[in-house]
């Protein structure tokens, strides 16, 4: 925790002000009492004497997660009004940072049961707050995606499927967008970056703003029939659903041709439910797959942004 009440009832935040060691805190949510300390790796902060006293409070936080909204409090709080470790008494949540009154942004270091993100996430939705959820190094997106992250990512018709990253040590903000899936569960995708020494909340709105639409290329898999096979043949259960979905519409995937796999790089299942996503994409999946059957298959596929896809489609008709 950066931030206590004193015996007084004062707000004092580790960001600001350097209280010592001989005083009385006490946590702003249960009012229990609070020991500050520090140490030659972590930064100071304070603690709960006892953690089974509170219910607002349920995990140790890390050398980074302290870290990481010290370093977007700074950021943040040279242009906005920014609050951290706000106490939201009416839906018992502590946001890691608000911003402008209105914006939750949640630091998010270690992996949590994803049924206490979706529960956290409507919580705020339900209190009038909009919620982002920042990934520490232990949530970055790699080669593959897994079913937490999936309800980390974010959506917008400029930039798609989109994923936001917090790097500690390279100081800066990263925005991963125009993800897509390959038929091997591989990920594609576009980043930029922004230092914390930047205008961080501009950064934050860059999926919603209007800007040219970027694509990128990926070269399709000649041997995909072959991987397939071998999917099949071991009885991984991703290409064993679709090989059931195919039988019960009279066919089998072992029988395609490659060209019947085309686009090979594709939205995430449109039955897929995201914590963070609320509207309606089977329009974009729609448009998505129109584009390529009108296209017919190539030896490599470009990926656009929703958006151009939905433009497309009415070019299409």
């Amino acid at each position: 925790m950066l931030v206590a009440l004193d015996d007084k009832g004062k707000t004092v935040n580790l960001l600001r002000d350097s209280p010592t060691k001989d005083k009385a805190f006490f946590c702003p949510a249960c009012r229990a009492p609070l020991q500050l300390r520090s140490g030659q790796i972590i930064r100071p902060y304070f603690a709960h004497i006892s953690r089974e006293i509170c219910r607002f409070y349920h995990e140790n936080e890390s050398a980074e997660h302290l870290s990481l909204k010290a370093e977007l409090y700074r950021s943040l709080s040279r242009t906005e009004k920014v609050s951290v470790e706000q106490f939201l008494p009416d839906s018992g949540l502590i946001a890691d940072l608000m911003v402008n009154h209105r914006l939750a942004l949640e630091v998010q270091c270690s992996p949590l049961p994803s049924k206490r993100l979706k529960e956290r996430t409507q919580t705020y939705l339900g209190a009038g707050y909009q919620v982002l959820w920042l990934s520490g190094q232990r949530l970055w997106l790699g080669q593959s995606i897994t079913e937490l992250q999936k309800h980390f990512l974010c959506f917008s018709q400029n930039m798609g499927f989109h994923y936001w990253e917090l790097d500690r040590k390279r100081q800066e903000l990263r925005l991963k967008y125009l993800i897509y899936e390959d038929l091997h569960g591989k990920l594609h995708y576009l980043t930029k970056t922004c230092p914390f020494t930047g205008h961080l909340l501009d950064f934050l709105r860059l999926p919603f703003k209007a800007q040219p639409l970027v694509s990128y290329k990926v070269k399709m898999d000649s041997q995909l029939l072959f991987y397939i096979q071998k999917q099949l043949y071991y009885g991984h259960s991703r290409w064993r659903k679709r090989q059931e979905k195919a039988y019960l519409q009279g066919s089998n995937l072992l029988v395609k041709d490659l060209n019947d796999f085309y686009p090979q790089v594709r939205p995430f299942a449109g039955s897929q439910r995201f914590c963070q996503i609320h509207q309606d994409l089977s329009d974009f999946r729609q448009a998505f797959f129109a584009y390529y059957r009108k296209q017919g298959a190539k030896k490599e596929q470009r990926l656009f942004p929703p958006a151009y896809y939905q433009k497309s489609k009415s070019w299409l008709n």
